[in-house]
C-alpha cells in the first residue's frame, strides 16, 4: 500500500503534492507537540511555518512549534543524504534544535542528562510511572543504540524504526524532549527506508489523535516502570504496524479528497470566468478551512499586491469572507463558495485496522 501511495504522489501535479507535504508536516508537528501538552492547531502551525507573525498562539507554544519544525525540516533533508550514519553527535544536535531555546545549566540541551529522570503519572505527579536508567549508564546505552542503528540486523525497516523509538524513549537520555526525539528518530528511520518521503511516512500525526495517544501511553506503560530491555514487545510492534497502515490510509484518503476538490474547483473557476491561479486559494479554504494572503502569495509566486487584489476580488464577489484586520486577516468560505466542494472536502472517511478480525 505504501508503494502504491508513492506512485500516486509521483503522478500528482507537483504544486498540489507540495501543498500536501506542507500540511502533513504541520500536522505531525502539531500532533507530536500536543502529546507533550503544547496545543497549536495544524492550520496555525502551517501559518507559522509559512512565516506568519500574527497567529493567535502563546509565545511558548510558538517557540515549541518553530523549534520542532526546524528539527523536522532537517530530518526531512536527511532521508536520502549520501554517506549517512547515525551518531551520538547527530542525536544531540537534533536535540539542541528541539530544546536549545530552553537550555539551562541545570537542564542542558544537546547533552546527556546528569541526573535521574522520572516520567510521572498523568493523573498524579507524585507517582513515577517510569524511572529511566541511571545517568551514569546513559553514555554506554546510547553508544550501544547508535551501533545498532548503523547495522542491518535483517529485520524489516518498519520494525526497526518502531524499536528505535522504544529504545530511545526507554533510555530517556535527555532531561526533556525524549518523547519527541524518539518519535522523530522513528520518522527518520522510516524515511531512510526510501519508500515514502518523511512527510508521508511519519506516524506522529496518528499518535497525536486523542484515542491513539492514550493507547500509546498504555503501550509504553506496559513495558514496565523501569528499564527492562529483555521483554516481549509483540504488542508494541503490532501497535506501530497499525499506526503505519492507518497513517498511510489517511494520506491516501487526503490525496484522493484533494484531487476531487481540485477538479471541482477547476470547473467552478472556469464557469465563473476566474483566473485558474485562484484555485490555489480556494483549495486551501476547502481543505483547511481558511487561507491567508502570505500562503496564497507563496503558492502562486505572486507579488503582495497581486495576492491582495485576488483575495479582495474573491471577497467582493461573495466567494470568500474576510475575517480580522490587516496582517492578522484570513479568509474563509463566503456565501457563494461552491457547497459541493465543501461537502467533498469535509465528508469523513473510514480507516481499517489490518490486525482486527473481520
Amino acid at each position: 500500500m505504501r508503494t502504491d501511495l508513492r506512485h500516486q504522489i509521483r503522478n500528482a501535479p507537483y504544486k498540489w503534492t507540495e501543498g500536501l507535504r506542507k500540511f502533513l508536516t504541520a500536522d505531525l508537528v502539531a500532533a507530536s507537540n500536543s502529546i507533550e501538552g503544547f496545543r497549536v492547531s495544524t492550520v496555525d502551525v502551517a501559518d507559522l511555518m509559512e512565516g506568519e507573525r500574527d497567529v493567535e498562539v502563546s509565545e511558548d507554544d510558538k517557540e515549541e512549534t518553530l523549534a520542532y519544525q526546524r528539527m523536522m525540516t532537517y530530518i526531512q533533508t536527511l532521508h536520502n543524504a549520501p554517506d549517512f550514519a547515525y551518531s551520538k553527535g547527530l542525536l544531540n544536535g537534533l536535540h539542541w534544535m528541539l530544546q536549545g531555546h530552553r537550555h539551562t545549566v541545570a537542564k542542558p540541551a544537546g547533552q546527556w542528562r546528569q541526573a535521574i529522570v522520572y516520567v510521572t503519572d498523568a493523573r498524579d505527579p507524585s507517582i513515577a510511572a517510569y524511572t529511566a536508567p541511571k545517568h551514569e549508564e546513559v553514555a554506554s546505552l546510547m553508544a550501544e543504540l547508535v551501533n545498532w542503528l548503523n547495522q542491518d540486523d535483517g529485520n524489516h525497516p518498519l520494525v526497526r524504526a518502531a524499536m528505535a523509538h522504544l529504545h530511545l524513549v526507554s533510555i530517556h537520555p535527555w532531561n526533556d524532549g525524549n518523547g519527541r526525539m524518539s518519535r522523530s528518530l522513528q520518522t527518520l528511520m522510516i524515511a531512510r527506508e526510501g519508500v515514502l518521503a518523511p512527510e508521508f511516512s511519519s506516524v506522529e500525526a496518528w499518535l497525536g489523535r486523542p484515542g491513539n495517544t492514550w493507547e500509546y501511553y498504555r503501550q509504553l506503560a506496559d513495558r514496565g516502570s523501569t528499564y527492562l530491555p529483555d521483554q516481549n514487545v509483540a504488542s508494541w510492534i503490532t501497535f506501530n504496524l497499525t499506526a503505519y497502515h492507518q497513517q498511510a490510509q489517511t494520506v491516501r484518503n487526503r490525496l484522493e479528497r484533494s484531487r476531487h476538490v481540485l477538479a471541482q474547483l477547476t470547473d467552478f473557476t472556469e464557469a465563473e470566468g476566474l483566473d485558474e491561479r485562484l484555485v490555489s486559494a480556494l483549495h486551501d479554504v476547502a481543505m483547511t478551512g481558511r487561507v491567508r494572503r502570505l500562503r496564497y502569495e507563496h503558492a502562486e509566486a505572486l507579488s503582495v499586491q497581486q495576492a491582495q487584489r485576488d483575495l479582495r476580488d474573491l471577497t467582493a464577489s461573495g466567494i470568500l469572507e474576510a475575517i480580522g484586520r490587516t496582517r492578522a486577516r484570513y479568509y474563509t468560505a463566503g456565501p457563494r463558495f461552491p457547497q459541493d466542494v465543501i461537502t467533498t472536502a469535509t465528508t469523513p472517511t473510514t480507516l481499517t485496522d489490518p490486525y482486527r478480525p473481520r
